[in-house]
C-alpha cells in the first residue's frame, strides 16, 4: 500500500500537518504520532461543547487521546457519504449525505427540505412522552412520614432503654419521642413506609428507563450532528493549532477562555487554570509575562481561575491585588483580582527602562528605610530626653560639642569633594577636544552599558516565548512548540488608542519647556556622575578603554 501523502504548512513558526480534505480525515490513523501537535488534552475547561467531547472520550477518563480522535474520524467517515462537509462545522446535515441507513431512517422523520438539524433532533428528544407507571400513594401523611424519619433513631433507642428498665438496668427518661407510641406501632409504621418507598423507587426507575429507551432512537442522530459540527474544530486545535494562530482572531482556540481588561489593555490569551500547583513548576518556562487572576460573578455565583498573557505595553501599574474585569466567551463578566505574577520581558523597549526602574526602586527603598530609621531614632531620642528630665538632680552635664573631635570627618568630606572635583576636571579636560559626534558616541555607549544586557536578555526570551508549558501545566500533552513571536504577540494584547487632545494648562503647572529643561538637566547630571565613576575606575575617554 502506498504511503499517504500529507500536505504541510508553517503555522506559528513550526512545520505542521494540514488537514484540508476528506481524504486527510480518512487517513488520519496513518499520520505519524510524532507529527501531531497535541497528544492528549483534558475534556473539561475547553471552549468546545462538552457534549461533543464526552462522546469522543470513549473510555470516560476525562482525557482525549490520539486513539479516540482517530476513532471519531473513522466513525464519521463511515457515517457520512462525503466527510468534506465536516469543514463547514455546521449542526445541520443533508439527508442524502447520511450513509448509515438506521440513522438516515430516523432523520427522514424529522427532516425539513431534505435537511436535518440538531435543533430539530433536540426538540424531538425533549418532546418524547411515555405512559408512566403510576407511583403508589403514600400510606401516611407527608408530615407523619417526615416526623418518623426524623425520630426513627430516637424510637429505637427509647424502646431499647424500656427493655433494659424492665430488667432494672436503666431508667426511662421523662421525655419520650412521641407519647402513646408503642414498639409495635412504630414497627408497623416503618414497614409501611419502607414498602411504599421501595414501590415508589421501582416505579420511578421503570419510568426513567422507559423514557431513556424512547429517546434512544434519536441519540445516534444527535451524536452524528454534534460531531459533524465540532470535530473539525477539534482537529484545528489538536493537529495544527490553526485556530490559535489566526492573526485576525476570527476564530478562538479551544483553550482561549475569554478576555481580561486591565490597565487599559485587553488580554485575549486567557486560559482557565485547572491545577495551580502544576503551574508553579511549568508556567515560568513559557518566557511570558503572566497574570494569574481569581474571577467571580456575584450575580450568578460563577467563579473561574485564569492565567492571562500580557504581550504588549508596560508593567509599572501591574501588581498583585490589582483589579480588572474578565469577560468569558459568552459575554458574562467577572470581577478579576490578580493573585500572582510571573515576571518576564514584554518588549525590548520595556527592557531598556528596566535597569533605571530597578535603580529608582532601590533609591526609593533606601530613602524610605533611612527615613524610617531617622524617625525611629528621633522617637528614641525624644523618649530618652523625657526619661532624663525625670532623673534626680545633680547628674553631671553632657560635655560640650568638641569641634576637634569631628575634624577628621570634615577633612574626609573635603578630600572626597576634592577628588570628585579633580575627576570632573580631568573628564572635562579629556573631553574638551571631542567632536560633537564623539559626545553622542559616549552617550550611546553609556546607555548600552546600562541597558544593553537587559535588552539582550529580553530579545532572547521574546524569541523563545512558548505557550506549550502553560498548556502542559493544564494537563495537555503538547508535542510541538507553540511559539508566540513579537508580531503575533501584538494581536493577543490590545492597547488603548486615544486620539490626541491637548490638555489645558492648569494653575501652577510647569510649562513644557521648563519640564524639558529639568529633565535634560537631571539626565546630564546622571551622565556626569557616570563619567566620574568610569574615570575613577580607570576608564580613558580618549581611547575608550580601561587602564
Amino acid at each position: 500500500m502506498a504511503k499517504y501523502k500529507w500536505s504541510f504548512a508553517n503555522v506559528g513558526g513550526v512545520t505542521r500537518v494540514r488537514i484540508q480534505s476528506a481524504e486527510d480525515i480518512r487517513h488520519l490513523g496513518e499520520l505519524d504520532k510524532k507529527m501531531w501537535t497535541v497528544l492528549s488534552c483534558p475534556v473539561n475547561g475547553l471552549e468546545i461543547s462538552s457534549d461533543s467531547l464526552s462522546l469522543m472520550d470513549v473510555d470516560g477518563d476525562g482525557k482525549l487521546r490520539l486513539k479516540e480522535v482517530i476513532a471519531t474520524a473513522d466513525y464519521l467517515c463511515a457515517a457520512l457519504k462525503d466527510p468534506k462537509t465536516l469543514f463547514e462545522q455546521k449542526d445541520e446535515l443533508a439527508i442524502d449525505n447520511i450513509a448509515d441507513e438506521a440513522i438516515k431512517a430516523v432523520a427522514e422523520k424529522l427532516a425539513t427540505e431534505g435537511k436535518i438539524s440538531l435543533a430539530a433532533v433536540q426538540a424531538a428528544i425533549d418532546g418524547v412522552t411515555i405512559e408512566e407507571q403510576a407511583i403508589p400513594a403514600a400510606p401516611l401523611e407527608a408530615d407523619v412520614i417526615a416526623a418518623y424519619k426524623e425520630k426513627q433513631a430516637e424510637y429505637a433507642a427509647y424502646f431499647e432503654q424500656e427493655k433494659l428498665q424492665k430488667l432494672g438496668l436503666a431508667v426511662i427518661p421523662e421525655e419520650t419521642p412521641k407519647p402513646g407510641m408503642t414498639e409495635k406501632k412504630v414497627k408497623e409504621m416503618g414497614a409501611q413506609i419502607a414498602e411504599w418507598e421501595a414501590a415508589k423507587a421501582a416505579a420511578e426507575t421503570a419510568n426513567a428507563d422507559a423514557l431513556a429507551a424512547a429517546k434512544a432512537e434519536f441519540m445516534p442522530l444527535r451524536k452524528l450532528l454534534l460531531l459533524h459540527r465540532d470535530f473539525y474544530r477539534l482537529l484545528r486545535n489538536f493537529v495544527t493549532f490553526e485556530d490559535f494562530y489566526d492573526y485576525d482572531k476570527k476564530t478562538i482556540a479551544s483553550f482561549e477562555a475569554g478576555t481580561l481588561i486591565i490597565d487599559q489593555r485587553a488580554c485575549h490569551l486567557c486560559i482557565r487554570v485547572n491545577d495551580p500547583a502544576k503551574h508553579d513548576a511549568q508556567a515560568p518556562l513559557s518566557g511570558m509575562y503572566l497574570l494569574y487572576c481569581n474571577c467571580e460573578n456575584k450575580k450568578t455565583g460563577k467563579t473561574a481561575n485564569i492565567v492571562a498573557a500580557m504581550t504588549q505595553g508596560e508593567i509599572k501599574n501591574l501588581s498583585i491585588g490589582k483589579n480588572g474585569v474578565f469577560y468569558d466567551n459568552d459575554g458574562l463578566d467577572y470581577d478579576a483580582t490578580v493573585t500572582k505574577i510571573i515576571d518576564n520581558p514584554i518588549s525590548i523597549r520595556q527592557a531598556f527602562w528596566t535597569p533605571y526602574r530597578k535603580f529608582s526602586k532601590w533609591i526609593e527603598e533606601k530613602i524610605n528605610k533611612s527615613a524610617a530609621e531617622k524617625d525611629a531614632k528621633a522617637f528614641d531620642d525624644m523618649t530618652a530626653k523625657a526619661d532624663a528630665a525625670t532623673a534626680k538632680e545633680g547628674e553631671a552635664p553632657k560635655p560640650a560639642f568638641d569641634i576637634a573631635k569631628f575634624a577628621g570627618i570634615f577633612a574626609a568630606i573635603g578630600m572626597a569633594l576634592g577628588m570628585i572635583g579633580t575627576a570632573l576636571a580631568a573628564v572635562a579636560k579629556g573631553m574638551s577636544g571631542f567632536a560633537w559626534w564623539q559626545y553622542l558616541v559616549i552617550f550611546i555607549c553609556i546607555l548600552l552599558v546600562i541597558s544593553g544586557p537587559s535588552m539582550v536578555m529580553a530579545w532572547l526570551k521574546l524569541r523563545r516565548r512558548n505557550l506549550a508549558p502553560v498548556l502542559n501545566a493544564n494537563g495537555w500533552a503538547i508535542n510541538a512548540d507553540a511559539i508566540i513571536s513579537v508580531p503575533f504577540g501584538k494581536t493577543l494584547t490590545e492597547q488603548v488608542a486615544f486620539p490626541f487632545i491637548k490638555a489645558p494648562k492648569m494653575k501652577g503647572e510647569m510649562s513644557t519647556a521648563k519640564r524639558w529643561c529639568i529633565g535634560i538637566g537631571i539626565t546630564l547630571l546622571v551622565l556626569v556622575c557616570l563619567c566620574v565613576i568610569l574615570h575613577l575606575c580607570g576608564f580613558c575617554f580618549c581611547c575608550f578603554c580601561f587602564h
